[in-house]
């Protein structure tokens, strides 16, 4: 019997039977001690990818952003973030709890900050007030939209003319340069730092890479300690991590073209808009009126044999990943269309992309 075709995010893939047989043959040393020589080569070719001196291997991408906030700033600063951020909307409150900053939101629709903004937003010297220190901007978002290379570029230019330091949330990073036709160094240049994620489209099970200068990199490494995240033997999960960056980089295409005939399909259904502005990467957002709760929406699916989650504000978000093939996808379309049109609005016939 064929698993159900799972479209909840990118983060359900399994590693494939290669990954799994790199991971076994693995050779591994004791990390805290500096002396895994896998970990060592994943920083390496991390690092090199990104066009930065050093990296470090972290256990999540909330712990490698975390670990850019930290060592970035002191107890009192202020960060600047866009609200739908990462950073400000799924970590947690972690900043303000592990570094005591305060996370300032500009407005940013679909995440994409505007250099007048972070201008505005940074404060005068004054006893009074908290110093601005950092910048944290996003490549690719959980909106599923992408910042323009130039935008992202401005946005740092205008952080840095004003003092601060830029941490680029690249999660996605590679989707992202992807989606905008270039080499992801140019979408790391734009931070300081960049973070990035294995464990997302790159179909690796765990772990992210935190990539900077020498330095930062060595300062992160002791906050690391601090919060837990030294490994020991972990060169076993960063071989999956190198196999990934050697061989499931590449194929992020055939996500994003599984997409686009995914967010094709949605678009013919009557009662669904497809979010057009939020179809750069793996992700398809759609909008309707549905007729049914969050949680009857995802029990019916599933019951066809398509994972998804509940629909927020009458969007719904539908990822494509290593583990959906053309064949899965096909039936995740019958079936999606089949219950989408039973339960949309009957007063709304319109579909399209908006």
């Amino acid at each position: 019997m064929r698993p159900p075709v799972d479209l909840r995010s990118d983060t359900v893939t399994r590693p494939t039977p290669e990954m799994r047989e790199a991971m076994f043959r693995a050779e591994v040393g004791d990390d805290v001690f500096g002396d895994d020589p896998t970990v060592l080569e994943l920083e390496e070719e991390a690092a090199s990818l990104l066009g930065k001196e050093a990296a470090l291997f972290v256990a999540s991408g909330t712990m490698g952003n975390q670990l850019a906030v930290m060592t970035h700033t002191t107890h009192g600063d202020e960060v600047l973030v866009g609200r739908p951020c990462h950073i400000a909307q799924h970590e947690a409150g972690a900043a303000a709890l592990l570094s005591g900053v305060t996370l300032v939101p500009l407005d940013a629709p679909t995440g994409r900050i505007r250099p007048d903004a972070v201008r505005e937003a940074v404060r005068t010297p004054d006893l009074h007030h908290p110093d601005t220190r950092l910048l944290c901007l996003e490549c690719a978002h959980s909106s599923g939209a992408v910042q323009p290379h130039s935008e992202l570029a401005a946005a740092a230019d205008a952080a840095r003319g004003a003092g601060l330091a830029v941490h680029l949330d690249g999660a996605r990073i590679f989707n992202a340069a992807h989606a905008l036709s270039c080499d992801p160094r140019e979408i790391a240049a734009c931070g300081d730092t960049v973070m990035f994620c294995l464990s997302k489209g790159l179909g690796a099970p765990v772990g992210s890479l935190l990539a900077g200068s020498r330095d930062f990199v060595s300062r992160a490494r002791r906050g690391r300690k601090r919060l837990g995240g030294g490994m020991r033997q972990v060169g076993i999960l960063a071989a999956a991590g190198l196999y990934a960056l050697a061989n499931h980089v590449e194929r992020l295409v055939e996500d994003h073209r599984r997409a686009d005939r995914l967010a094709e399909a949605m678009s013919r259904v009557p009662g669904v808009r497809v979010l057009g502005e939020q179809r750069a990467i793996n992700m398809v957002w759609l909008e309707g009126s549905w007729n049914a709760s969050a949680d009857e929406m995802v029990q019916v699916l599933a019951e066809r044999g398509v994972l998804v989650l509940g629909p927020e504000g009458g969007r719904l978000r539908l990822v494509t990943h290593l583990d959906v093939d053309d064949q899965g996808l096909e039936v995740a379309i019958r079936e999606l269309t089949a219950v989408l049109r039973t339960l949309g609005s009957p007063g709304d016939s319109s579909g399209g992309v908006v």
